[in-house]
């Protein structure tokens, strides 16, 4: 087997913008999927307790109240943080034919599997910032292990720069297919019917107003 190149990282080497959130169809169905629960279903849920409460007497001193005001904002504040990754989202299916180096180098949703200078080998897919999920393996394309893999083919060594020192990576295989993202749960105590979930979440949040105020490159 002829051995491949040793690609280091160049401090000049461009990178994907920032301005582009690279997602994979599971990623983006689960930011809209959390919206849709926060706008149709949680916030006229507290919106309705902050009218309750606000009729309790003082509401300097009304505990109901003043949580649920607080969690009014995390909850809108927490919809406009995901309606700016949806707005900036670029959605890449790792299952999308593919030709060329776009099949056999590590781009973005590429799952691939290495080995240290030990021998150690690991297999991990290369998702969106939003869509890391250790436990089971998917690493951000930002990530230093997701900088040093990209571009890279089978029998490529790569130097991954950590916080640790530097380590070379042997790449054994590249691969695209699938990658099962965990979906979003609604939080336990909070339970939502399917209709929920369908419901056109803006037109369900009118009437819900707080009373008184990553293609690859």
């Amino acid at each position: 087997m002829q051995k491949g190149f040793t690609r280091r990282p160049k401090a000049q080497e461009p990178a994907p913008s920032h301005g582009t959130n690279y997602i994979t169809p599971g990623g983006i169905e689960r930011l809209k999927d959390e919206r849709q629960f926060l706008l149709a279903k949680e916030r006229p849920a507290v919106v309705a307790v902050v009218a309750w409460a606000a009729g309790n007497g003082d509401r300097s001193e009304n505990a109901d109240y003043q949580y649920s005001k607080r969690r009014l904002r995390q909850i809108d504040s927490r919809v406009r943080f995901l309606t700016k990754r949806i707005e900036a989202a670029e959605v890449i299916d790792p299952e999308a034919p593919r030709t060329g180096q776009r099949a056999t180098r590590v781009f973005f949703g590429a799952t691939v599997r290495f080995a240290n200078s030990a021998g150690t080998q690991r297999t991990v897919s290369i998702v969106g910032t939003d869509e890391v999920d250790l436990d089971r393996n998917h690493i951000s394309w930002a990530s230093p292990l997701g900088r040093a893999l990209m571009r890279a083919a089978e029998d490529d060594e790569v130097v991954l720069q950590a916080p640790g020192g530097t380590e070379t990576l042997t790449v054994l295989e590249v691969r695209y297919e699938r990658i099962d993202v965990e979906p979003f749960r609604v939080p336990l105590g909070s339970e939502v019917s399917p209709t929920d979930l369908t419901a056109d979440p803006l037109q369900a949040n009118q009437s819900a107003t707080e009373p008184d105020d990553i293609e690859e490159s």
